[in-house]
């Protein structure tokens, strides 16, 4: 797994999938079927910020409090971020279906225990410049020069996450009978 720089968005506790990617586009939004998901990324994060989509940038980095992806169990929440460019998300917590479906893609998502503290006292903002080591869980604000360090990735995600998921990781080791 690579390191990743990019700016820092900032968000509360509880942003639920829903706020994530809305549900009312999930008929007409197939997360496995669309060209470079376009239609997925257009509505990223729009019930938060309605210009997020235009103001994100490739690289740009997801960080928020505790409760991240809690709601439905919708793949759409880790798509679209993906699709809109975002590499990671940092988050102090969770939750577990919305971090298996994370991994489950790919999608690589570190906890950073006092995430939210570092927030709260101004430690992290947002348009902050950050770098991520996900392989040792070190992030560095390279803007205030601050350092916190996250959960490393285990080595079985790491696996699927290079083999870009779990259905590519089992079939690439899937043993013949």
């Amino acid at each position: 797994m690579s390191s990743k720089k990019g700016r820092a968005w900032v968000f509360d506790d509880n942003v639920d999938t829903d706020l994530i990617y809305h549900n009312k586009y999930l008929a007409e939004s197939d997360p496995k079927n669309m060209p470079k998901g376009e239609e997925l990324a257009k509505h990223c994060m729009e019930d938060i910020d309605r210009e997020f989509v235009n103001k994100v940038q490739p690289g740009d980095i997801i960080v928020a409090e505790k409760n991240f992806g809690c709601g439905s169990s919708r793949e759409h929440a880790v798509y679209c971020l993906e699709y809109a460019g975002v590499p990671c998300v940092l988050a102090e917590t969770c939750s577990r279906i919305y971090y298996r479906n994370a991994v489950n893609n790919g999608y690589p998502v570190l906890f950073v225990k006092g995430l939210s503290d570092a927030i709260h006292k101004g430690e992290i903002k947002d348009g902050d410049m950050l770098s991520v080591d996900m392989e040792n869980g070190l992030i560095r604000d390279e803007t205030n020069g601050k350092e916190f360090r996250g959960d490393a990735v285990s080595d079985l995600e790491k696996e699927i996450m290079k083999a870009g998921g779990l259905f590519n990781y089992v079939k690439a080791h899937r043993t013949e009978k």
